[in-house]
C-alpha cells in the first residue's frame, strides 16, 4: 500500500497545474542501465547526454544502443529497411556521449546516475553535478539497494532529489519504480512520474524503504529459498521446478540468483543486514557467501548455483 505522501502525489497527477517540460536528460554511467535508459530516452525524443570516465565503456555503450535499436527497428518495421535505417538513426542523433561531468549536466533538465553501488562515490559525484547543474535541475539515482536519503546526505538542495529505478534490460522491462525520500518535493515527483510515462514505461510509486517493491520481496524470496535448501527440506532443482510449475515464475529462485548474480545478492543482502541486523529476512546465507569467495558468481562466471557452459 502506498503512503498517503505518495498517494496525494499521484492524485495530482491529474490536476492541471502546468510543470515544466523535461526536454535534455543526463545519464551518468554507460553500462547496461544507463545504455537502456539513455535508449529509451532519445526514443522518446528528448536529447541525451551519456556520461562515463571510461571513453571505452562509451564506445562500447554507442554500439550496444545501436544494436538494441537494430533489433527493435526489424521487428517493427520488418518489411521496410528505410523505415528501420531512419528509425535507428534519428535516435542516435539525438545521444551524445561525453567524459566530462560538469559539462554534461549545464543543460540538463533532468540527472540520472546509474553507476556503481558505492555510496561514497555516489555521493562525491552529486556533490559535482549539483554545483554544476541549474538550480531547477532534478536529480536521480537508478539504485536498486542503497537508501536516497543516505546517498543523497550531503546535497544542498534534497526537493529535487529521487529515485527512478529501472529494471534490467532496460528497452524490454516495462517497470519503473518512482521513489520518493522525506525531502523530496510533490513537485519533482509528479515530474519523475511523467517522465516515466513520456519513455514508455508502467511506473509505481514507493517511498524510500531498502529494495523499494520489487526487489524488498524478490531479494528475500530468493534468500528464504536458500535457507529452505540449507536445511535439507528439499533440492535446488526441485525448488526451481515448484516455484516455476506451482507458482507460475518464469524461473526459480536459484536459477534467478544464477542470472542477477550472487555476488549481486550477496551484495544487496549484506547491505540490508549490516542496517537492519535484527530482520530476520535479511539474514546472510553461508552457502552464497562460499560461493561468491569461490569466484562462483552464476551465469556470468560460468558457475553459479548450478553449472553453465
Amino acid at each position: 500500500m502506498l503512503s498517503s505522501t505518495c498517494t496525494a502525489a499521484v492524485r495530482g497527477l491529474s490536476t492541471t497545474a502546468q510543470l515544466s517540460k523535461i526536454n535534455n536528460v543526463t545519464v551518468i554511467g554507460a553500462g547496461l542501465m544507463g545504455s537502456g535508459i539513455a535508449q529509451v530516452s532519445a526514443n522518446a525524443k528528448l536529447n541525451v547526454v551519456v556520461v562515463d570516465s571510461n571513453q571505452s565503456a562509451l564506445d562500447k555503450a554507442q554500439k550496444g544502443i545501436e544494436s538494441s535499436l537494430q533489433r527493435v527497428a526489424k521487428k517493427k518495421h520488418a518489411d521496410d529497411a528505410k523505415a528501420q535505417t531512419a528509425l535507428v538513426s534519428s535516435v542516435l542523433d539525438r545521444i551524445k556521449m561525453s567524459t566530462n561531468v560538469s559539462d554534461s549536466v549545464k543543460d540538463a533538465d533532468l540527472v540520472i546516475e546509474a553507476i556503481v553501488e558505492n555510496i561514497d562515490i555516489k555521493r562525491k559525484l552529486f556533490a559535482e553535478v549539483e554545483a554544476a547543474a541549474k538550480p531547477t535541475t532534478l536529480i536521480t539515482t537508478n539504485t536498486s539497494s542503497l537508501r536516497l536519503a543516505d546517498i543523497g546526505l550531503n546535497l544542498k538542495d534534497k526537493t529535487r532529489f529521487g529515485g527512478l529505478h529501472f529494471f534490467n534490460p532496460v528497452p524490454m522491462m516495462k517497470l519503473l519504480e518512482v521513489v520518493r525520500h522525506n525531502d523530496t518535493s510533490d513537485d519533482t515527483f509528479q515530474k519523475l512520474m511523467e517522465y516515466g510515462k513520456a519513455v514508455g514505461k508502467t511506473t509505481v510509486a514507493c517511498k524510500d524503504t531498502p529494495g523499494f517493491i520489487v526487489n524488498r520481496l524478490l531479494v528475500p524470496y530468493m534468500f528464504e529459498a536458500l535457507r529452505l535448501y540449507e536445511r535439507g527440506d528439499a533440492s535446488m532443482p526441485d525448488i526451481d521446478v515448484a516455484m516455476k510449475l506451482g507458482a507460475g515464475y518464469p524461473m526459480g529462485p536459484f536459477e534467478l540468483s544464477d542470472y542477477v548474480g550472487l555476488d549481486t545478492c550477496k551484495f544487496i543482502m549484506d547491505g540490508w543486514h549490516k542496517q537492519y541486523p535484527d530482520e530476520v529476512a535479511f539474514k546472510p546465507s553461508p552457502l552464497l557467501d562460499s560461493l561468491v569467495d569461490a569466484g562462483k558468481t552464476g551465469r556470468k562466471s560460468g558457475e553459479g548455483f548450478y553449472k553453465y557452459k
